[in-house]
């Protein structure tokens, strides 16, 4: 596996990589959001990738580039749904068994899914101590290949398509992206194609409130730990890693705290004017523009609605 931060030819073969198995999503527009933020957002939709989440991207580049003796005994990662999906879809492409860790209160609705990808699920209680303990026990028992949620070049070169795509199909040059933020993969990954493939966009995250780590890091200079997490948005419930916090605070210019009421409120809007499905974690980045729409009045914005995989029997409206 690279140690390497991903280049733009990185990025790029990345895509190359991954694009006869995906989705070149849709990028849609919306009148009644460019009305109320007074912007034009543009919204990258990756709630209608495969598996429902951008993560089929970072999964597919992991896997597709191990070699056959590192597939040999399987892969395993550990994932709240969005990643495990994604790993476990990949897996299934290539033939190798899968063993997937999930926090035992992961919604029921990714867990469907990873089971019939036919993958192996382990479940452990939701911390990321939990998590990566109960992976290293699995690759001891299987010697299966461990493939980090975000912690990893090819993952974030994976993410990185998204942002690549989402600039060469807007018409017009993109004065911000906006991306959630969890453990970083997605938002390094979007960071680094905006510098390769648009140098003047800049590039915001959103975060939970009840899970505001990477802010805490972004302002000290070091990873941090949330002082406490309890969020609906639960594909965001971790901190950063060593290989993502470097590429955010050196090519994100800020972090943006958003309520859970507030992202569900922007989840609902999505829902309601563009009749679209997108989970809370997805909705993030569309709640930081409304709390912060003062700060992008008139500018050009994308969007990344990074899923859409949400249990209809726990839904927050």
């Amino acid at each position: 596996m690279s140690e390497t931060v991903p280049t733009r030819e990185t990025i790029e073969a990345a895509h190359q990589l991954v694009a006869p198995w995906i989705h070149r999503t849709p990028v849609m527009t919306s009148q009644f959001f460019n009305r109320l933020c007074g912007a034009e957002l543009f919204f990258k939709c990756e709630n209608l990738q495969k598996i429902g989440a951008f993560k089929a991207r970072g999964g597919l580049n992991a896997i597709l580039s191990l070699s056959p003796k590192q597939l040999e005994n399987g892969v395993t990662t550990h994932s709240s749904g969005n990643h495990a999906q994604a790993i476990a879809f990949a897996a299934a492409k290539v033939g190798a068994k899968a063993y997937i860790v999930m926090p035992e209160n992961s919604s029921l609705v990714k867990i469907r899914a990873v089971e019939e990808y036919g993958a192996e699920i382990t479940f452990c209680v939701n911390t990321p101590e939990a998590r990566q303990e109960t992976v290293d026990q699995i690759t001891e028992k299987t010697g299966a290949t461990f493939i980090h949620p975000f912690n990893n070049y090819e993952v974030i070169a994976g993410q990185a398509t998204a942002a690549k795509e989402l600039i060469e199909d807007v018409k017009v040059h993109l004065d911000v992206i906006v991306a959630p933020v969890g453990g970083g993969g997605l938002l390094s990954g979007t960071a680094l194609s905006a510098r390769y493939f648009s140098p003047e966009t800049e590039v915001y995250a959103g975060e939970p409130e009840g899970a505001a780590d990477a802010v805490l890091s972004f302002r000290s200079d070091k990873i941090e730990k949330a002082p406490y997490v309890k969020t609906i948005a639960d594909g965001l419930l971790t901190y950063l890693g060593d290989k993502t916090f470097p590429i955010i605070k050196e090519h994100v210019t800020d972090v943006l705290l958003v309520s859970d009421e507030e992202i569900i409120a922007a989840m609902r809007y999505l829902w309601e004017r563009m009749k679209i499905v997108v989970e809370p974690s997805g909705a993030v980045s569309l709640a930081a523009i409304i709390r912060n729409k003062e700060a992008f009045t008139g500018k050009k914005i994308g969007v990344i609605l990074t899923g859409g995989n949400v249990d209809l029997g726990k839904l927050p409206f």
